[in-house]
C-alpha cells in the first residue's frame, strides 16, 4: 500500500466512521427516547408481546440480510451484474420466508400461549422483503463509502416512525403502535435511500455470479443463523419458562447498553470491513487497521459500559418509573458483556475481510456450544442465572475470536489485551470517582447528571494528563475533518 493511498483511505476511513457514527447515534438517540416513552405509556406486559413476536422476525431477517451483502462488498470487482442479481434473489426469497414465518405464527402463538401473536407476528413480518431490498442498498452504499446517505435515510425513518408509534399509542393502539413503528421505519428508510442513491438494479441476473457469491456468504449467513439464534434463544427460554414481565426486564436491561454498544461498533466496522477487504493481501494493514479498531473501540467503549452501569438505577427509576427498576441488574450485566464488543468484531471483521468466512464459521459453532451449554445450565435456576452465563460465556468467546488472528496477521491475544488496557484503566478511575459523587445526599435527577459530569471530566482528564495515544488520535482526525469540512 503506497503513502498515498494510505492517506485516502485514512481520510475514507474518517470521514465514513464520523458520519456513520451521527447516523448511528442520531437515529438511536431518537429510538431511545421513542423506545423509553412507550415503555412508560405501554408497561412491561405489552412490551413484552412485541419482545415475544420480535424474536422470530429478527431471526427471519438474518435469512435476506446476512451472507450475500458482505459478498458484495468483500468481492473484488463486484459490478451491476452482481449487485442485481443478489437483489432479485434477495427479494424472491424473502417472499419465501415470509411465507413460512405467516405459516408458522399460530404454532408459535400455541407455544406462548397467547392467540394474539397471530396477526401481530404476520403483520410485522412484511418488513423481512422490504428489509431485503434495504440490504443491497445498503451493501452498495457501504461498498463505495457512501455513509452520508446512511446518515439522512436512517434519520428520516426514525424520526417519521417515532411520531407513528407515540401517536397510535396515546390513541389506545397499545401493541399495534409499536408494529406500525417498526414497519415504517423501515419502510422510510428504503425509500429515502432509494431516492437518495443513484444504484438501480439493471435487468440483468447470473446463476453463476450468484453461486460465486454465495460459496463466500453462505459461510457468513449461517453464522448469523447461529449468532442470532443463540441470542434470541435465551429469550425463547424465558418467555416460555417465566413470562412476558420477566421478558420485558431481561430485554429493556440489555436494550441500553446495546443502542451504545452497537452503535460504536457498527460505526467502526462498517467503515473498516470495506477497508480491510480492498487490501485484504497486504496483510501488515490488516492489522494495523485491526489494531486500531480495538484501540479507538475499547477506549470509548469501556467508558461508556462502565458508566451506564453506574447510573442504571438512577436512569431506569427517572425515565421508565419504578416498575421497571426490576431491569437494573440485567442492565450491569450486559453492560459487561458490551465492554467486550471491541475485542470480538475487530477480529471477526479482519477474519472475514481477508476472505476467510469458512475460520468465521467454524469460531462461530465453537463459541455457541460453549454458549449453549452455559445456557442449559443456567435456565435450571433463573432469570438472572442466564444472564450471568452471557458474562462467561463472553470472556471465553473474546479469546476464541482472537486465536486465529495470531497465525493470519501476527496480532496475538495477549497484545489484543494489551491495546485494550488504557481504555480499562482510565475506566476504573473514573469508576472510583462516580461510585464517590454516588453518596452525596441529593435527588435521583440531580445524581444522575452530577454522576455523568464527573465521568465524563475524569475520563477525558486522565487522557489528557496521560497522554493517551487514541484520545490523541480521535482529537487530530476530528479536527482535520472538520477543518477540510470548511
Amino acid at each position: 500500500m503506497d503513502e498515498k493511498s494510505r492517506k485516502s483511505d485514512k481520510r475514507s476511513v474518517i470521514s465514513g466512521f464520523l458520519w456513520r457514527f451521527s447516523e448511528r447515534i442520531g437515529a438511536q438517540l431518537v429510538t431511545l427516547f421513542v423506545s423509553t416513552y412507550l415503555k412508560y405509556l405501554l408497561g412491561p406486559e405489552q412490551y413484552g408481546t412485541i419482545n415475544l413476536v420480535t424474536i422470530f422476525i429478527t431471526i427471519a431477517n438474518v435469512f435476506v440480510t446476512s451472507g450475500f451483502g458482505n459478498s458484495l462488498i468483500q468481492k473484488k470487482n463486484a459490478d451491476a451484474i452482481d449487485f442485481s442479481t443478489v437483489f432479485y434473489f434477495n427479494i424472491a426469497f424473502s417472499f419465501v420466508v415470509y411465507g413460512v414465518l405467516f405459516l408458522s405464527a399460530p404454532l408459535i402463538a400455541d407455544l406462548y400461549r397467547d392467540e394474539a401473536l397471530i396477526w401481530v407476528l404476520r403483520v410485522l413480518g412484511l418488513r423481512i422483503p422490504i428489509a431485503a431490498v434495504n440490504s443491497v442498498q445498503q451493501a452498495y452504499v457501504s461498498r463505495n463509502m457512501m455513509f452520508r446517505k446512511f446518515f439522512f435515510s436512517t434519520i428520516t425513518g426514525t424520526i417519521v416512525s417515532g411520531i407513528v408509534g407515540i401517536v397510535m399509542a396515546h390513541f389506545g393502539f397499545g401493541v399495534w403502535s409499536l408494529v406500525a413503528q417498526y414497519l415504517t421505519n423501515v419502510t422510510v428508510g428504503t425509500v429515502v435511500l432509494f431516492f437518495t442513491v443513484r444504484w438501480r438494479p439493471i435487468l440483468a441476473y447470473s446463476w453463476k455470479r450468484l453461486g460465486g457469491l454465495f460459496g463466500y456468504g453462505w459461510k457468513l449467513l449461517l453464522s448469523g443463523l447461529i449468532e442470532t439464534g443463540y441470542n434470541e434463544l435465551r429469550k425463547i427460554i424465558i418467555g416460555i419458562k417465566w413470562d412476558k414481565t420477566d421478558l420485558s426486564f431481561y430485554t429493556s436491561g440489555n436494550e441500553y447498553p446495546q443502542f451504545l454498544a452497537t452503535n460504536i461498533n457498527a460505526s467502526i466496522t462498517s467503515v473498516i470491513f470495506p477497508v480491510i477487504s480492498k487490501y485484504q493481501d497486504d496483510r501488515e494493514a490488516v492489522k494495523n487497521l485491526t489494531r486500531r479498531s480495538i484501540k479507538v473501540s475499547s477506549y470509548i467503549m469501556c467508558p461508556m459500559m462502565t458508566g451506564f452501569a453506574l447510573v442504571a438505577t438512577e436512569f431506569f427509576s427517572i425515565f421508565l418509573g419504578k416498575e421497571w427498576t426490576e431491569a437494573v441488574r440485567y442492565c450491569q450485566m450486559a453492560c459487561f458483556v458490551y465492554a467486550f464488543w471491541p475485542i470480538h468484531t475487530a477480529n471477526l471483521e479482519a477474519i472475514k475481510a481477508v476472505g476467510r468466512s469458512d475460520l468465521y464459521l467454524t469460531l462461530e459453532i465453537i463459541k455457541k456450544i460453549i454458549g449453549v451449554a452455559a445456557l442449559i445450565i443456567a435456565m435450571q435456576f433463573s432469570v438472572y442465572a442466564i444472564a450471568f452465563s452471557g458474562m462467561i460465556t463472553t470472556l471465553i468467546s473474546s479469546f476464541v475470536n482472537a486465536y486465529p488472528n495470531k497465525k493470519l496477521l501476527g496480532y496475538g491475544y495477549l497484545q489484543q489485551i494489551r491495546d485494550m488496557l488504557p481504555g480499562i484503566a482510565y475506566s476504573a478511575v473514573m469508576a472510583a470517582a462516580v461510585i464517590g459523587v454516588g453518596f452525596l445526599p441529593i435527588n435521583s435527577v440531580a445524581l444522575l447528571f452530577v454522576k455523568i459530569a464527573t465521568g465524563g471530566a475524569v475520563y477525558l482528564g486522565v487522557s489528557v494528563i496521560t497522554k493517551s495515544e487514541s484520545f490523541r488520535y480521535l482529537y487530530t482526525t476530528a479536527i482535520g475533518f472538520l477543518k477540510k469540512r470548511k
